[in-house]
C-alpha cells in the first residue's frame, strides 16, 4: 500500500507562487497598466497556467492587490498613537507613515477607475480618510487648522493632493519619501511652511524607527 502524498510542500509550493506573482503583477503594472497576464507570468517565472490557477483573469489579480493595499492601509491606521497626540504631530506621522503605502500601491490608482470601480476605492481607503477626518476636525477644534471646510471635505481635498502627487511619482514629475508631501499637506490644513517643517523633521525619526509617541 502507498503512502500518503505529503500536501504541505505543495501548499508552500503554491503560497510562494502567489506572492511572487502579486509582487510581480504590482511591479509590472506600475511600469505598463496595460500589461497582459501572460507577460507577468513570464515575468513572475511561472506558466500561465500556475498564475490562472492563482487569478482566473485580470479582475481577481487587480481585486487581491486591492485587498494587499486595503490590509497595509489598515495596518498604518492601527499603528498610529492614540488620539491624544498633536494634530500637527498626527497629521505629519500619518502622512509619513501612509506614504510608502500609497507609493507601493500607486499603480492602483491609474487602475482604479478603469478596473476595480470607485466603489471598491472607497471601501479601500475608508479606513485612511475616518483617520484623516478625525485628526482635521481635532485640529480645527485646537485652531491649528483652517476652518474654510468641514472635516469630511476638508479630508477629501487633501486625499486628491496626495492623488496628485502619487500620479506624478507614476510620470516621473515629483520623488519624495514622504517628508515633502507631509510638509505639504500641514501647509495646505493651514499651519506656516516654517512650522511644518519643523514638525515634520521631529516626527519623521520616530516614524523612520517604528515608534510612536503617545
Amino acid at each position: 500500500m502507498s503512502k500518503p502524498v505529503a500536501r504541505e510542500p505543495l501548499r508552500r509550493n503554491a503560497r510562494s507562487n502567489r506572492a511572487r506573482i502579486l509582487v510581480t503583477a504590482r511591479q509590472e503594472l506600475g511600469r505598463n497598466p496595460d500589461v497582459t497576464l501572460e507577460e507577468i507570468a513570464k515575468a513572475a517565472g511561472v506558466v500561465r497556467r500556475t498564475l490562472f490557477g492563482h487569478f482566473p483573469g485580470r479582475a481577481a489579480l487587480l481585486d487581491a492587490l486591492a485587498e494587499e493595499a486595503a490590509e497595509a492601509l489598515q495596518g498604518v491606521v492601527a499603528s498610529q498613537p492614540e488620539a491624544v497626540e498633536d494634530p500637527e504631530r498626527a497629521l505629519a506621522r500619518f502622512m509619513l507613515s501612509i506614504w510608502p503605502v500609497g507609493d507601493r500601491y500607486r499603480l492602483l490608482l491609474t487602475l482604479a477607475r478603469r478596473d476595480l470601480g470607485m466603489e471598491r476605492v472607497s471601501e479601500i481607503l475608508a479606513p485612511a480618510r475616518a483617520w484623516i477626518a478625525a485628526i482635521l476636525e481635532r485640529g480645527q477644534r485646537r485652531g491649528v487648522f483652517h476652518r474654510q471646510l468641514p472635516p469630511a471635505a476638508f479630508s477629501a481635498c487633501l486625499e486628491a493632493l496626495n492623488v496628485s502627487l502619487l500620479e506624478s511619482v507614476n510620470t516621473g514629475a515629483w520623488e519624495d519619501d514622504g517628508a515633502r508631501t507631509a510638509v505639504i499637506n500641514l501647509v495646505a490644513a493651514g499651519v506656516p511652511e516654517e512650522r511644518a517643517v519643523r514638525v515634520v523633521g521631529d516626527v519623521t525619526p520616530d516614524v523612520r524607527d517604528g515608534t510612536t509617541a503617545r
